[in-house]
């Protein structure tokens, strides 16, 4: 059973390899071929978001890589999953995506603040 600072510790990593997924340009290759990038104005600003394209096996895993909160339950499957399976791969993997996202969660608040 997993408890207290091993779960914040799934948590935080789960939160960030979500984002890193479904969100960063660093990963935009994953997502091109299951994916569109639609372009909407509103209020006058250029909105972008995700759509799925292609169909069947395709067109699911665009919809799982436009989606964070689908893409989460596979991402908080998989980090789980290897922790209790292969804990001494996945502590550090976990240990380096959760460090990763408390880092962008103190970033964005900054960035709030500033503004």
């Amino acid at each position: 059973m997993i408890e207290g600072y091993a779960w914040l510790v799934l948590i935080l990593a789960a939160f960030r390899l979500t984002r890193l997924l479904v969100y960063d340009e660093i990963t935009s290759w994953v997502r091109q071929p299951f994916v569109e990038t639609k372009e909407e104005v509103v209020d006058g600003q250029s909105v972008y978001y995700l759509e799925p394209s292609g169909k069947g096996l395709r067109r699911w895993m665009g919809k799982l890589l436009s989606c964070h909160w689908c893409m989460g339950v596979w991402t908080t499957s998989f980090l789980y999953g290897g922790w209790l399976l292969w804990p001494g791969v996945f502590i550090y993997l976990a240990h380096i995506l959760a460090l990763a996202g408390a880092a962008a969660i103190i970033e964005s608040l900054i960035q709030v603040l500033k503004d």
